[in-house]
């Protein structure tokens, strides 16, 4: 069990560093990244392509890359926006990962972009624990997969800087409790905003753009505490992990100098 977690956090120490080099590479370009994670059918797609519409109604330089397992459906559907789109095949993978990111963004990428929208994989489980480099993670969730969704998948959920309601057309028709929906937001990401959305009615169009442009300008972003306690706890993984390197240094070292001492203890005995 602890190698398969020492394994596990070596694989996300590994992302983490390419998404940071990732991060820095695209600042330095004046790129800003927003992560779009949600479960499949949560509507995402239906609500990018109106902010990417919005978009490029507001002269805003926006670009869209979207990750399925299969089909290039989520891409000519977002193209129809006019913003440049790219599909990532994953072929069953189920998260996008930092360097692969990386990969799909060189060479493709326009220039003048600012604002970059990844659709990741529908699948709140994986996608929650790799960093992408983004400036903005946003959590999506539909009304109709019921207000308890934070409390089931308290990762995804708490790590986002900002969550997204979908569908609210039908809220009332699906028993939508939204108090519920934002007490168990609350409760895993305390402080974290919620946007209400229906990209079928146009209500709340244009708020996760406005966010995601101010957050490319360099306004703050909301912190969650999860985040806080994951950094602090890798911190002090690296911590213990130097100091038990150094200690079997010192052991190893003390070991070859017993050894040299009983090699000359040996020589001086038999001569």
């Amino acid at each position: 069990m602890c190698r398969v977690v020492d394994l596990r956090q070596a694989v996300l120490a590994k992302n983490d560093t390419y998404a940071q080099t990732l991060r820095t590479d695209l600042a330095a370009r004046g790129v800003a990244v927003v992560n779009l994670l949600s479960s499949p059918g949560s509507g995402k797609t239906a609500l990018l392509e109106r902010e990417l519409t919005l978009a490029r109604e507001r002269r805003v330089p926006v670009a869209a890359l979207t990750a399925d397992l299969a089909t290039e459906n989520d891409a000519n559907r977002l193209a129809r926006s006019g913003a440049p789109v790219k599909q990532v095949l994953t072929d069953g993978l189920c998260h996008l990962e930092a360097a692969m990111l990386a990969g799909h963004l060189r060479d493709w990428l326009p220039d003048d972009t600012r604002l970059l929208f990844v659709e990741n994989v529908g699948n709140l489980v994986c996608p929650a624990s790799y960093d992408l480099g983004e400036t903005l993670r946003v959590v999506l969730a539909s009304v109709t997969e019921g207000e308890d969704k934070p409390l089931k998948y308290p990762t995804a959920f708490g790590l986002a800087h900002l969550v997204v309601v979908t569908k609210t057309d039908i809220a009332d028709a699906v028993g939508f409790d939204e108090g519920a929906f934002r007490a168990h937001v609350e409760q895993v990401n305390p402080g974290a905003e919620v946007l209400l959305t229906s990209a079928r009615h146009g209500s709340g169009i244009g708020a996760l753009l406005d966010r995601a442009t101010a957050a490319a300008e360099g306004a703050p972003v909301h912190e969650p505490v999860m985040a806080r306690c994951t950094t602090e706890l890798a911190h002090d993984h690296a911590h213990a992990h130097d100091h038990a390197h150094a200690h079997e240094q010192h052991h190893e070292h003390e070991h070859a100098h017993a050894h040299e001492d009983g090699a000359d203890t040996l020589a001086r005995t038999h001569s």
